[in-house]
């Protein structure tokens, strides 16, 4: 999965938004949204939201877990624990990229919401780098990391899995070489 299609599944995700319009039910592939009734808000997918703001037809609230004051206790939480920690969103990331591209000015102090979340993304990708590091040190064939977003995993997939690959190359390699070496010197004897 490429950071593109993760992105598609993320706009999938449900915001709430308060539309300048009315209408009745939209009946979608995804899923029945709906009514509009204007100033009332309605949960729609992001992807929804995003051309309704595009199209100035709505007003786009912030998702419940981008108070900065939740977000500043994640980070927090994230620092001080060895472990990664669950996050109030799976598309975190996504999300606020998103809404931060297309609806900035529906973002209460958005500067630092995007601050925030380009926080904790650090210090999660430092820890997941960590991770790694330790991981392939110690030479055990397999991790358990819990917590971590489709996009997380896909930062890394990549360059992951080709050290891996060339880490098992090498060790059969050496380990080929070795028992050549082991098969020379008895039949030397």
């Amino acid at each position: 999965m490429d950071c593109a299609e993760i992105e598609f599944l993320a706009e999938n995700q449900h915001i709430r938004v308060v539309p300048n319009f009315s209408q009745d039910k939209v009946f979608l592939i995804c899923g029945d949204v709906g009514p509009f009734v204007a100033g009332l808000p309605v949960s729609v997918p992001l992807w929804l939201a995003i051309n309704l703001k595009q199209r100035q037809k709505c007003r786009v609230l912030p998702p419940e877990w981008m108070d900065l004051d939740l977000l500043r206790e994640k980070k927090q939480e994230e620092a001080d624990s060895r472990f990664f920690t669950s996050m109030p969103c799976s598309f975190y990331m996504e999300i606020t990229q998103l809404i931060l591209q297309h609806a900035t000015d529906d973002i209460p102090r958005a500067d630092e919401l995007r601050t925030l979340i380009k926080d904790i993304w650090d210090l999660r990708i430092a820890k997941l780098r960590s991770s790694i590091d330790l991981f392939v040190k110690s030479e055990v064939s397999h991790a358990k990391l819990n917590f971590l977003t489709l996009m997380e995993i896909n930062t890394v997939r990549t360059f992951l899995t080709q050290g891996l690959n060339q880490l098992r190359q090498l060790r059969s390699s050496s380990a080929g070489s070795s028992q050549q070496s082991q098969n020379r010197s008895y039949y030397r004897s």
